[in-house]
């Protein structure tokens, strides 16, 4: 099975092609250049494996949560390239995607939100699959949902941005931190391969964002009340 995955929601954009458990991927610091080096990397990585975008048999990307801008760039990019080549679509949540890279088997994945928010998720992983302990959600990193037991790695932006809060918070809870790991296509490849071999592919026009802020800036006043 021959899958392109893609992801934008961070300062990193990143593409990756999964072959059958086999993963060839770039990553990029792009800061807000996602969408000049998007199409040019996806074209390189397609391109050294040798595989065309008709012989794929799926797109995944990162469907969020993330930056906004970020997030549209890879729904519009996985639309336009599913819609030319007649291929089905998995959106893989990227609170997930952290999860899957960790390494671990309970993981804590906080994406920072701005406006002293974060991004939130807990997963377990049972039996090779991911369960949601804690839905992705939006929260104060004061507010974070608990967790049950110990032995859980906190990942992702959210810790770097609000690493003490979220230790006082998991108190005793968690085994270690890696505050750096960003969501990566290659992660977003063995999650969306796993969606297809379930027959869970949909079509493009399903392509759609996960926000999980209704607003993505405050008003004057609004802040000044923060």
């Amino acid at each position: 099975m021959n899958i392109l995955a893609l992801d934008t929601s961070t300062e990193y954009c990143s593409v990756a092609l999964w072959d059958d458990g086999a993963v060839l991927e770039r990553c990029e610091l792009a800061g807000q250049k996602h969408s000049e080096l998007l199409i040019e990397m996806l074209d390189a990585v397609l391109k050294h494996a040798g595989v065309k975008l008709t012989q794929l048999d799926g797109i995944a990307f990162g469907k969020g949560p993330g930056s906004f801008t970020g997030v549209r760039i890879a729904c519009g990019a996985t639309q336009g390239l599913a819609f030319g080549a007649s291929l089905p679509v998995a959106g893989v949540c990227t609170l997930e995607a952290l999860a899957e890279a960790a390494g671990k088997s309970r993981v804590v994945a906080a994406l920072d939100a701005r406006m002293g928010e974060i991004y939130h998720a807990a997963y377990e992983k049972r039996d090779t699959v991911w369960e949601a302990v804690s839905s992705p959600c939006l929260c104060k990193p004061e507010d974070a949902p608990p967790v049950p037991g110990n032995n859980w790695f906190g990942i992702g932006s959210g810790f770097a941005m609000h690493g003490k809060t979220l230790d006082e918070r998991y108190a005793g809870q968690l085994l270690g931190m890696d505050a750096n790991m960003v969501p990566r296509a290659a992660a977003i490849a063995a999650l969306g391969a796993a969606q297809f071999a379930l027959g869970r592919g949909v079509d493009a026009a399903q392509a759609l964002p996960l926000y999980l802020r209704d607003k993505v800036a405050l008003k004057t006043s609004e802040r000044m009340q923060r």
